[in-house]
């Protein structure tokens, strides 16, 4: 973080029109499952993700494959500022931010950081359906050849890149167990 940035990474000039941690949430924000982070009552789960941050070289082409996956996977739109877009999803949320301390111009997975985000995908079908649009909306199939076993035969997911080497990994609930084993 910059001197001239806050804790999220927002600039202290910059107007926030949603911030990405307002307290409490928007009135627009829909309440958290259980499931979610929150814990029965309405307080937090300790432990769960607050957040993500990604400093992303392109704000705009990140939101455009971003922004289409997470919106995709239930997520709604959550800040807007110069430099940053957020969604959210429960009591989580996720940051795009195309911050001046970038010391890179792509997200390289095979260094030390971040490899991938995973997400529950409600099922196979709801994977194959977003994995059919996904090139259309700046991401490409990794492992196609090992798809969608590429994580092992119990484990039905893509792999997903974009163009700016951000891997993410749609999770389906499995079918039973592979076929002569347990």
């Amino acid at each position: 973080m910059s001197a001239d940035t806050g804790p999220e990474g927002l600039s202290r000039e910059a107007p926030v029109t949603a911030g990405p941690d307002p307290e409490p949430a928007p009135a627009w924000s829909a309440p958290a499952p259980a499931d979610a982070g929150t814990a029965p009552g309405g307080g937090v789960v300790t432990g769960t993700i607050h957040h993500l941050e990604l400093w992303v070289p392109d704000l705009d082409r990140a939101v455009a494959s971003w922004g289409w996956l997470l919106e995709e996977l239930g997520y709604k739109p959550f800040g807007d500022w110069p430099g940053g877009r957020s969604w959210r999803a429960g009591q989580t949320y996720i940051v795009l931010e195309q911050s001046p301390d970038r010391t890179a111009s792509r997200h390289d997975r095979l260094r030390p950081g971040l490899n991938h985000l995973a997400f529950h995908v409600a099922d196979q079908e709801l994977v194959e359906k977003l994995v059919a649009v996904a090139p259309n909306n700046g991401w490409r199939l990794m492992f196609a050849d090992r798809h969608p076993h590429a994580g092992g035969e119990g484990h039905y997911a893509a792999y997903l890149e974009n163009a700016d080497g951000f891997e993410a990994e749609l999770v389906a609930p499995s079918q039973g167990p592979p076929a002569g084993g347990g």
